[in-house]
């Protein structure tokens, strides 16, 4: 299933628009077939084992359903309350089947729905606009509750401004934007707004070795190729193996120098920090 996707934006677009909040996890396409589910990652992927909490939980759901939505977790902060953490998403997404096993047993997932593209009386609900959609998912999800949950979403833009303010730093990362009136099609299609934005960029090369990059040389958007900040455990063991290194020595604008590589790997890079020769990746794409 390819998914739709949001464009950044500078403002809120105004109009005939619904505005939900943009959790921090790991996409997810949960599928409710006739015998059982499959949850499919961004990339097709098929990540049903990593995220087994949620896929018995979705045994409630209708056989036929498909929802498209984000698989987050709750950790609890310093003041007795619960934030929503990426890292603990990424943990769990890079772990091997016995370790999600684990992670799930301590910290159990929640998934959180913003749309339905399929139902078992309807058929398929892509072609369908937004508003048609909105209330197929909260039908076939009143019967359902936690851990699956839809998404908050208004079409106030003034209450939709709020929670942009008073969710920051709950691992609310900011606003989407959708049309009303809109069908859900592969692509960008919705606009989007976050605190900290993010850009995604090639990866040109790597220093260290291809096992165990240590940091990434990336080609930004404005074209310079500059290095990453220092690559977490994780991160590194799942880029890894996606690496082709290329004979030679490459070096970035700012002249440091990395092993070059082939194909089309592609990372998320905090764009705050690409005014300067160093970013931070945020994850593989």
């Amino acid at each position: 299933m390819d998914v739709a996707l949001a464009r950044p934006v500078t403002q809120l677009p105004t109009g005939p628009w619904a505005y939900e909040i943009k959790v921090d996890g790991h996409r997810t396409v949960l599928w409710r077939t006739g015998d059982g589910v499959r949850l499919q990652s961004r990339t097709g992927r098929d990540v049903t084992a990593l995220w087994m909490d949620l896929a018995v939980a979705a045994m409630r759901l209708p056989p036929g359903v498909v929802l498209d939505g984000e698989a987050v977790i709750y950790l609890a902060d310093s003041e007795g309350g619960a934030r929503i953490s990426f890292e603990a998403a990424q943990s769990r997404a890079l772990s091997s089947t016995h370790r999600a096993r684990e992670l799930a047993a301590r910290h159990p997932a929640t998934y959180v729905a913003f749309d339905v593209l399929a139902h078992p009386e309807a058929g398929d609900l892509r072609p369908r606009p937004y508003t048609e959609r909105r209330q197929v998912l909260l039908d076939v999800l009143a019967g359902v509750g936690p851990p699956i949950e839809p998404v908050w979403s208004t079409t106030d833009p003034g209450e939709a401004l709020l929670w942009y303010e008073a969710l920051e730093g709950t691992g609310v990362e900011g606003l989407v934007a959708k049309p009303l009136r809109s069908a859900y099609k592969a692509g960008r299609i919705w606009s989007k707004i976050r605190h900290a934005d993010t850009v995604e960029t090639i990866v040109v090369g790597f220093t260290g070795t291809a096992r165990h990059p240590r940091t990434l040389a990336v080609r930004l958007p404005d074209g310079r190729v500059a290095l990453s900040q220092r690559l977490t455990t994780a991160l590194a063991s799942r880029i890894g193996p996606r690496l082709a290194p290329q004979p030679g020595r490459a070096s970035t604008t700012a002249g440091d120098s990395y092993t070059p590589v082939g194909g089309d790997v592609v990372v998320e890079v905090v764009a705050g920090t690409t005014r300067h020769p160093v970013v931070t990746v945020v994850r593989l794409r």
